[in-house]
């Protein structure tokens, strides 16, 4: 077998890792939800190589996010529920119903339009399923109302800034930034409180409440808080480089380096980047 660019050729591939009799001894016991974890990190290694503008690996692991899809679909083949061919078949009636505008007839012909027709398309949708599933003796929960349709699964940054903008739908919102930041405060207060009565479950409650309120502030004034995090990440991961690169040059460890010491190699980190960017925009 020689690899394609149709993907027919990675369906087959597929197919015969999971042969019973010839098959990989690992692909053939996979499940669902075994191989679910590493749908999700595929994920966050394209969001990655995004984040690093490396198209090599963006296209390397985009690949390795559509094998996920295919594991799933040749999974669900085997057990006779549906296959890759039923899953691009549905994703494409989907995005053809959502953008009436582009494929048939629509009055929409704004962002903010288009945007009120897909909520409206995707509440429609949501009524179908409902009914269907109904109808197969299959039973919705409804307990979580207006938010279910926000997903647990998400990561719990997305899954908070998602419950915020559904809420905002109905006006469930904060008028401006300015009093989230008093929110925030506020928080901090009550997390300072819960770590002064050494209630472990109190701490844990309040530091949910103060990321909630942070991650709000980031939704209203337009920045995506799992972007800004990650920049702060890479941040992080670059000055610490610098003070592992730093000590090594100078002869010591991280492991025998005081506190005192990382943190004046760290503050030189940050002075060095002020510099750069200081550079950039002369």
């Amino acid at each position: 077998m020689e690899a394609s660019r149709d993907i027919s050729g990675l369906i087959d591939i597929m197919a015969a890792l999971r042969n019973p009799e010839t098959g990989c001894p690992w692909d053939i016991v996979q499940t669902f939800e075994t191989i679910k974890p590493y749908t999700i990190e595929e994920a966050y290694e394209v969001a990655d190589a995004i984040e690093r503008k490396d198209n090599d690996d963006i296209c390397d692991e985009l690949g390795d996010l559509l094998l996920q899809v295919v594991f799933h679909a040749r999974i669900a083949e085997e057990a006779g529920a549906f296959s890759f061919g039923d899953v691009v078949h549905a994703i494409s009636r989907k995005m053809i119903r959502r953008h009436p505008h582009v494929f048939a007839v629509s009055d929409a012909k704004t962002e903010d339009a288009v945007t009120l027709q897909w909520d409206r398309i995707k509440a429609e949708e949501k009524r179908e399923r409902a009914e269907r599933r109904a109808k197969s003796g299959i039973t919705e929960d409804f307990k979580d109302g207006f938010l279910g349709s926000v997903q647990r699964t998400f990561p719990a940054l997305t899954e908070a800034l998602k419950l915020q903008e559904r809420a905002a739908k109905v006006g469930f919102d904060w008028s401006a930034p300015e009093p989230i930041l008093d929110k925030i405060e506020e928080e901090i207060g009550e997390l300072r409180a819960a770590l002064a009565s050494g209630d472990k479950a109190k701490v844990s409650d309040e530091l949910g409440d103060l990321i909630f309120a942070v991650v709000n502030i980031g939704r209203h004034v337009k920045t995506d808080p799992e972007q800004a995090l990650r920049g702060t990440n890479t941040k992080f991961r670059r000055r610490f480089h610098h003070i592992e690169t730093t000590l090594e040059a100078d002869g010591e460890t991280l492991e025998d380096a005081s506190l005192e010491r990382m943190e004046e190699i760290w503050q030189a980190a940050k002075a060095i980047e002020r510099q750069l960017a200081g550079v950039k925009t002369a």
